[in-house]
């Protein structure tokens, strides 16, 4: 039944097919990609020294470079309670749905607890507040809140003031967030140590109302904080200046061992009236790195406004990153909310930063006991895990090649890296390329 219409449609097919003897029309080549004349960036230093490290085949290499602790043995930690923590969560099996952008609200309201204590009078239904990916993630989500809605003068975005120098990516965070970005004096290259005065005349002469940007506690990269005094002259001329505060706080409880003195840069302000923006990093004091915890909070005049700030935090998170992950932030609040695994959390939380303390101080008598003729003093009164230790780039070029010693070409050692293991070899090369 189906013989004339199947003949008739293979007529058709050849009817259209065409001969050997037909030329083959051109075939264009591909397009090129629309990305083939992108240039390739520079490596990320840090990372770089880690891939130089892991390629050096030397015995004796040490890794001063990642910015993260590190046991004595030169091995990652895993604080204990986190642990417990997590394999609590494993058993309870808990959903995988999607978090609300402003994040998990127990977490949030935990960490501004952490940051703003019992007793600083704040109103914390004021207090905007939404979790982040980790401090970096808090910091731009900050950049881009102050570029729309920061006043501005002469319709010019917000401009941010770091101190000279900061952490590497600072600059480029709020650059990207559409902030301008100045600087203050901060450091003392001859003294090694603050630069107090440089740095009370540079806030004075800056811009009205400029936001300045302070590390609460373990400056990064030079470990040189402010004292008591300090940061009382600091909050005067903040104010008189009719400036903005954004405190990076990414080292709190791991400094000095206790999360009230590490954060009383923050409180102080507060107590003094400054409505402060604060980033808090969790990768450190929690050893969750991976997990990228972080929590942004706003300080202001009422609820209204506070309601207002996070609903475009929200806006602005959205098509962004949508929401932020869920397992960090729930090994955060399981330790935080049960008693017995937040004391074993500060118990071991004070063992790191009393080891990274205790390294500190065998390396400054490491250098003095091979002979070294320098003050090394600086090494033990910096604080947290970095230590600016006044190498150059050519004496740390030579600890690299001829000791298999890495660190960043600032001479920012990161002290986690140092154990009672390495620490007299470190002390030896660090004598005789500044000898």
């Amino acid at each position: 039944m189906f013989s004339r219409p199947l003949v008739h449609l293979s007529r058709r097919l050849l009817s259209t097919t065409p001969s050997a003897t037909t030329t083959a029309r051109a075939i264009p080549p591909p397009p090129a990609s629309r990305f083939s004349a992108t240039p390739r960036g520079p490596e990320d230093a840090i990372l770089g020294i880690t891939l130089a490290y892991n390629a050096d085949q030397s015995p004796h290499k040490v890794n001063l470079g990642v910015g993260a602790y590190r046991d004595d043995a030169g091995l990652p930690f895993v604080l204990t309670p986190v642990r417990i923590a997590e394999k609590r969560l494993a058993q309870d099996e808990h959903h995988m749905e999607y978090l609300p952008v402003i994040g998990n609200r127990t977490f949030c309201d935990k960490a501004v607890a952490l940051a703003y204590g019992q007793h600083s009078g704040l109103d914390m239904g004021c207090v905007a507040r939404m979790q982040t990916l980790s401090g970096t993630g808090a910091l731009r989500m900050a950049g881009e809140l102050m570029t729309r809605f920061l006043s501005v003068r002469n319709g010019q975005a917000p401009v941010v003031l770091l101190p000279r120098p900061s952490w590497a990516n600072h600059a480029a965070i709020f650059r990207d967030a559409g902030c301008r970005v100045g600087g203050y004096r901060y450091y003392d290259e001859d003294t090694k140590g603050l630069d107090f005065e440089g740095c009370l005349r540079d806030l004075e002469e800056a811009e009205e109302g400029s936001v300045v940007l302070l590390h609460a506690c373990a400056h990064n990269p030079t470990g040189v904080d402010f004292g008591e005094s300090e940061w009382g002259r600091v909050s005067e001329v903040v104010r008189e200046k009719g400036m903005v505060a954004l405190f990076d706080m990414a080292y709190q409880g791991f400094t000095s061992g206790d999360l009230d003195v590490d954060a009383e840069g923050v409180r102080r302000f507060v107590r003094e009236g400054h409505r402060v923006i604060l980033a808090q990093s969790f990768s450190k004091n929690f050893g969750l790195y991976g997990q990228r915890v972080g929590c942004l909070s706003v300080v202001g005049d009422s609820v209204e406004e506070k309601e207002a700030v996070e609903s475009q935090l929200k806006i602005i998170a959205r098509p962004m990153y949508s929401n932020p992950p869920i397992v960090g932030v729930r090994l955060v609040e399981e330790i935080l909310k049960d008693e017995k695994l937040e004391i074993m959390w500060r118990e071991e939380m004070k063992g790191m930063a009393e080891r990274i303390q205790g390294m500190r101080k065998m390396l400054r008598e490491g250098l003095e006991g091979v002979g070294s003729r320098l003050d090394w003093g600086h090494v033990e009164k910096q604080n947290g895990m970095f230590c600016y230790s006044g190498l150059t780039a050519q004496q740390v070029d030579r600890l690299r090649r001829e000791f298999s010693v890495y660190l960043t070409a600032n001479g920012r050692i990161s002290m986690a890296g140092v154990t009672t293991g390495n620490v007299g070899y470190l002390a030896d090369a660090m004598h005789r390329v500044t000898k």
